[in-house]
């Protein structure tokens, strides 16, 4: 007999304030954007992540190919740049560059280029005949009258959602490598 006696408005907030039915709709509104956020931010993390080890995986690769010979020519440098590239794949290979560098040190330990190869990439290769400071060779990893191979490589990573990272991310890699069948790794044309 109460409820009888309460009037009408009255008795509509209270079951307005006890029904149940809809709790779980608005507790997924309240989740989901936060939800598709993350998710976002994974599948971006992610995928830089990707980026970033191929980007590795290419500067040893191609570093180990020259190592691996005595001798680079045009053709095997090609090869080697578009190694790099399907290595790359599926990310756009626009912002790849890669540099392959024969450093030679003398008895005094002094590092001197002795050739230097690009692709896409002028400003990251040290020139021929450049005389390299100490700071860019790692101590220990060129001993006086050996010679070494750099390979660099950087990637300029731009996310196709963007929403959480909206701007480019740069990677960079730099691997030495000894040259394995004899001293130097010539370069012939």
């Amino acid at each position: 007999m109460p409820d009888q006696l309460t009037p009408r408005p009255q008795r509509r907030l209270k079951d307005f304030w006890r029904d149940r039915r809809g709790v779980s709709a608005v507790e997924f509104a309240l989740i989901a954007p936060v939800l598709v956020i993350f998710y976002c931010g994974m599948a971006e993390l992610t995928q830089s992540m990707m980026a970033q080890r191929r980007l590795s995986n290419i500067a040893s690769s191609i570093g180990d190919l020259v190592a691996q010979s005595a001798q680079l020519n045009d053709a095997r440098k090609n090869d080697i740049f578009t190694i790099g590239n399907t290595i790359m794949a599926p990310f756009p290979t626009t912002s790849l560059r890669m540099c392959l560098v024969s450093i030679t040190s003398d008895a005094t330990g002094k590092d001197t280029v002795a050739w230097s190869e690009n692709h896409n990439s002028h400003a990251n290769c040290p020139a021929q005949g450049a005389v390299l400071g100490s700071t860019v060779i790692p101590v220990g990893v060129l001993p006086a009258s050996q010679s070494v191979i750099m390979a660099k490589a950087s990637y300029g990573y731009t996310s196709p959602i963007k929403f959480i990272l909206p701007s480019t991310l740069n990677f960079y890699r730099t691997f030495y490598l000894r040259p394995r069948k004899s001293e130097t790794v010539l370069r012939v044309n």
